[in-house]
């Protein structure tokens, strides 16, 4: 059966990454997946976290914040409910998690670097777009930070990106757009590092129990196009 988008079960949404989008921030990139565009800023704190100073911890910190703005959905959303979503704390936790896997924190020294997600348009995939797109302006605040001599050495050991998959009218199809999403039989996402080592694997049935061998074969999936979004990356950070 054709998926709503008429691609491939394959097949990504097309993908841009433009950087440079925020006057003020560190780093900055405005990833658009298909209908999902994701606005992502880092923002450097020549100071650690509160809670690491206080344990006499050394190096720095990187974490992440992600929200929705009021009309991101095809409904408002007040300002006061984004607040209270618990949605979003978790979504924050992901990001932070994922980017903090491939940053060595004694190279980044007693800096903290917040990285800001802002989903200005949602079509499904907000979360795999911060990852991706939160990469991009993490990187561009390190180059900040190493152009202006605060740190000696890139902390940074790989790139990481991440993409939706799932089981759609049984068939397994990668970067599902908000309809495909919202009937899927399997829904999940994944985190990968450019060496192929997976970071974090997000997978639940939706509708029914899936199998074993489903979940290696979407893997694969997500797999490939996770390099393709890396490629892309290099591409904006060369």
């Amino acid at each position: 059966m054709l998926r709503p988008s008429l691609r491939k079960p394959n097949q990504m949404r097309p993908v841009s990454m433009e950087t440079g989008v925020n006057k003020w921030a560190e780093g900055s990139c405005l990833i658009k997946m298909g209908g999902t565009h994701v606005l992502c800023t880092a923002s450097v704190d020549f100071a650690q976290p509160t809670w690491k100073r206080l344990q006499n911890k050394t190096g720095g910190w990187v974490t992440a914040e992600y929200a929705m703005l009021p009309r991101a959905n095809g409904t408002r959303k007040t300002r006061e409910a984004i607040a209270k979503d618990h949605r979003s704390a978790e979504i924050s936790r992901l990001v932070g998690r994922a980017l903090r896997s491939v940053v060595d924190m004694e190279a980044l020294g007693k800096h903290t670097i917040t990285i800001d997600c802002d989903v200005i348009q949602a079509d499904g995939g907000t979360r795999t777009a911060s990852v991706t797109g939160g990469f991009v302006a993490l990187s561009l605040a390190v180059k900040w930070l190493l152009d202006n001599g605060h740190i000696r050495e890139n902390p940074i050991r790989e790139h990481v990106a991440a993409v939706s998959a799932g089981l759609w009218n049984n068939e397994l199809i990668l970067d599902l757009d908000y309809d495909e999403d919202s009937n899927a039989e399997m829904d999940a996402n994944f985190v990968v590092a450019e060496s192929g080592r997976f970071i974090e694997v997000q997978s639940t049935g939706e509708q029914h129990p899936f199998e074993k061998a489903q979940l290696g074969e979407i893997m694969d999936m997500a797999a490939c196009g996770i390099q393709k979004l890396i490629d892309l990356q290099k591409q904006v950070l060369s």
